[in-house]
């Protein structure tokens, strides 16, 4: 297999570039976007084999997106990422089919042990 196509979905800039070098020094292949508008309409041309969804974002919110990910491109799994988000939001994401949630900052190996897992059961 290539390298893992990651699209990672964040309104935080300077924690989504961060985390972007990192998985792109393991020979991920990254691509962002910042908010949930630019990631479904990136996500229109583009299909990744992992997404990395924030939870919390203004405007369209993490599950929001996922929604509409799991309406118009249901084999891709989803990884949420989480610094706040409530228990009632959790077990929604859980229901609708994300793949795991993880809490913010999350560890590099940890994160990438779930992306590898999550792209073997795609």
């Amino acid at each position: 297999m290539g390298a893992l196509k990651v699209f990672l979905i964040d309104d935080e800039k300077a924690f989504v570039e961060i985390l972007a070098q990192r998985l792109a020094m393991r020979r991920y292949v990254v691509e962002i976007a910042y908010c949930g508008a630019e990631a479904i309409e990136r996500l229109k041309s583009y299909t990744p084999q992992v997404i990395v969804l924030d939870m919390k974002m203004p405007g369209m919110d993490g599950l929001e997106v996922f929604k509409w990910i799991k309406q118009n491109l249901s084999s891709v799994p989803v990884i949420i990422l989480t610094g706040y988000s409530s228990e009632k939001e959790e077990k929604e994401a859980r229901k609708l089919g994300v793949f795991e949630i993880l809490r913010k900052p999350p560890e590099i190996d940890v994160l990438i042990k779930t992306l590898k897992s999550a792209c073997k059961t795609a």
